[in-house]
C-alpha cells in the first residue's frame, strides 16, 4: 500500500519557527506558536558560525568513501584537490572523507578515481529546513500549572504529569535503581542546555561536542542550542536522564550520564557529515547509547540507485556499525508520517528538502530513512497515553523493533489523572519545562531503558543489550481495527503476531524488567 502523505516532519519554504508551529497544528488540543525570533548566530558554537561562512563560500559539502583503515592515499588527495575540493576532515577508521567544493561536477569526477568507492553531495542547496521527529514547537508549562501539581513523597514536583513513566514501569524501576553514573547516553541532536537544573547534575561534558561542520568542535558550551534554535535536544536529554533531585521532571534513567552531540545547523539541517562525526565521537568517547530523533537531510529516503544518496547511506552505515563495534547501542525514531515502512512503495513529497522537493514514489526496502533504517539501529515507534500506536507514528513489519511513549493528541489518547496532557513533558532550554510529542519523544524512552540494562549488565555488549531490550519488552498485540480518530475509517493496518508486529515490534519497552532481569 502507499502510505498517506498528509503529515510531514517539515514544511518547505516556511521559516523554521512557523514550520514547526504549523506541523503541530494537526494535533487537537495542542497550542501552536511560532518560535521567538533571535539572532541566528548568537550563542552558537564556533562550528555553527564556520558552517554558515562555509555555506556562503562553498555551495556544497561531500562525503568521499574510500577503503577503511588506511588513511587517505596521496592519489585520492591529489584527485580531490584537482577536482576543486578541500578536505575538511577524514575518519580514517571507517574511510569517510568530508570535502567542500564549489565544483558542480565534483562528485561525478571523484567517483572515477581509483580508490574511491563512492562519493556524493550531502545537500542540494544551502537553504533552511528542519528534520527532527517531533511534531511541533513545545507548549511550555505555565507557573499556574506548575503550582497546581501535587506530587507525593518520593516524586519530583512535576512527575505526576508524566504518564509516560508508569507506562513503561519506570517509576517501579526507580525503586530498584536509578541507573549507573558509569553509563552515558549521547543525544545526537539540536544541542543540549546543560545548565538546566534537571540536566546539569548528570551532564557528561567530556562526551559532548559540536559536530555541525563535520569536524569536532570542543569549545566549551559549543553543544548548547542558541535561543533561536530548537529546544528539541534539551527535551530529549531530559526524557532520558533528568535527575531525580526534587526539581522538575524525572528521566527514564535519572542516575545515568547524558551528553550533547550537536549535529544540526542553526537553520535546522542534519547533514551527513555532521551525523557521521556524531557517531564517531560517541564511539571514541565511551558512549554506551546514542539517541537519534531526526532523519538525515536533505533526503527523507536515500535511494541506493542514486550515486549521491548511495554515498550518504554508505558513510552513515560505516559510522553506525563502527559505533556498535565499540559497544554503543544506537536508538532512532521511526518518523511521524504514519507511513508503513514495509510497504511496497511510499510517496515521498518532501525530498530534497533544501531545494525543490517533488513527489517521488520509492521502495522503502531500497530507499532508506537514515539512520533509522540502517542495519543494527534500534527503530522505535510511538505510543500514546492509552498504550496504542500514536496517530502519526510510522510503522512496518520487520522495520519497527520496539515501541515506547511518544505522546499523541489528548483527544485521541487521554491520560489518567493527575496527568492532563497526552503529550510528553520534559525540560526546555533556559530552565523551564514543556510538552512535546513525536517519535522523537518515544526514542529517548527506549534509550533510557537501554541505559538501565547497561547499568544492570555493565559488561554486556551492544548486541546483548539490544537482545535484552527486545526480550524484556512487553508483548503488545495489534490494534485492530486501528481507527484513532473515531471517524469509522481505518487509519493504518497492523500486521504480525502479538510477539512481533508492525505497530509495536517486539513490544513496549519495560524499564522494570531492565533492572530486575
Amino acid at each position: 500500500m502507499t502510505a498517506p502523505t498528509t503529515r510531514s516532519r517539515r514544511l518547505i519554504a516556511i521559516p523554521l519557527g512557523m514550520a514547526m508551529a504549523t506541523a503541530l497544528a494537526f494535533l487537537p488540543n495542542v497550542s501552536a506558536s511560532a518560535a521567538p525570533a533571535a539572532d541566528a548566530a548568537g550563542a552558537t558554537g564556533a562550528a555553527d558560525v564556520a558552517e554558515q561562512i562555509s555555506a556562503a563560500a562553498t555551495p556544497l559539502s561531500y562525503v568521499v568513501n574510500v577503503r577503511p583503515g588506511h588513511g587517505i592515499s596521496s592519489q585520492v588527495k591529489k584527485a580531490i584537490a584537482k577536482a576543486g575540493g578541500t578536505i575538511v576532515t577524514s575518519y580514517d577508521r571507517i574511510g569517510v572523507i568530508v570535502v567542500h567544493s564549489s565544483n558542480a561536477d565534483f562528485a561525478k569526477t571523484i567517483r572515477q578515481v581509483r580508490g574511491v568507492e563512492s562519493a556524493g553531495s550531502t545537500r542540494t542547496a544551502p537553504l533552511p529546513a528542519q528534520s527532527t521527529t517531533d511534531v511541533g514547537t513545545p507548549r511550555a508549562l505555565s507557573a499556574e500549572e506548575i503550582a497546581d501539581v501535587d506530587a507525593v513523597a518520593g516524586q519530583d514536583p512535576l512527575e505526576p504529569l508524566q504518564w509516560d513513566l508508569p507506562a513503561i514501569k519506570a517509576d517501579k524501576a526507580h525503586e530498584k535503581t536509578l541507573g549507573s553514573k558509569k553509563v552515558t547516553v549521547a543525544v545526537i541532536d539540536t544541542g543540549v542546555d546543560d545548565t538546566h537544573p534537571d540536566i546539569a547534575p548528570n551532564f557528561d561534558r567530556e562526551a559532548s561536542v559540536n559536530c555541525v561542520s563535520g569536524k569536532p568542535d570542543t569549545t566549551d558550551g559549543a553543544w548548547r542550542p542558541s535561543a533561536a534554535e530548537s529546544p528539541h535536544g534539551t527535551h530529549v536529554a531530559g526524557e532520558i536522564a533528568a535527575a531525580k533531585n526534587g526539581i522538575g521532571v524525572t528521566g527514564v534513567a535519572p542516575g545515568v550520564k547524558v551528553s550533547g552531540i550537536k549535529v544540526s545547523t542553526t537553520a535546522g539541517f542534519f547533514y551527513t557529515e555532521a551525523v557521521v562525526c556524531g557517531f564517531m565521537w560517541a564511539a571514541e568517547h565511551g558512549v554506551d547509547v546514542t539517541n537519534n530523533s531526526y532523519y538525515t537531510d536533505p533526503w527523507y529516503f536515500n535511494c541506493k540507485n542514486d550515486p549521491d544518496q548511495k554515498a550518504l547511506v554508505e558513510a552513515l552505515t560505516r559510522a553506525t556499525r563502527y559505533a556498535e563495534k565499540k559497544g554503543t547501542v544506537n536508538v532512532a525514531a521511526a518518523g511521524n508520517e504514519n507511513y508503513d515502512l514495509a510497504a511496497d512503495e511510499i510517496t515521498d513529497p518532501v525530498s530534497p528538502n533544501d531545494s525543490t522537493p517533488s513527489d517521488r514514489v520509492i521502495d522503502p526496502s531500497e530507499c532508506l530513512d537514515i539512520p533509522t533504517q540502517l542495519p543494527g539501529v534500534v527503530t522505535v515507534s510511538s505510543t500514546g497515553a492509552k498504550g496504542i500506536k500514536s496517530s502519526f507514528s510510522n510503522h512496518g513489519l520487520g522495520v519497527i523493533d520496539i515501541a515506547a511513549p511518544g505522546g499523541d493528541s489528548t483527544r485521541y489518547q487521554t491520560p489518567a489523572p493527575p496527568a492532563t496532557s497526552g503529550l510528553i513533558l520534559g525540560p526546555l532550554p533556559g530552565g523551564s519545562w514543556g510538552y512535546m510529542a513525536g517519535t522523537s519523544m518515544a526514542s529517548p524512552h527506549v534509550a533510557g531503558v537501554a541505559a538501565l540494562i547497561k547499568s544492570t549488565h555493565p559488561h554486556a555488549s551492544a548486541a546483548l543489550v539490544k537482545a535484552l531490550l527486545y526480550a524484556e519488552a512487553d508483548a503488545t498485540p495489534c490494534t485492530d481495527p486501528y481507527d484513532i480518530d473515531g471517524d469509522g475509517k481505518v487509519d493504518a493496518v497492523c500486521e504480525g503476531s502479538k510477539n512481533r508486529n508492525s505497530f509495536y515490534g517486539w513490544g513496549t519497552a519495560d524499564a522494570l524488567d531492565a533492572v530486575t532481569k
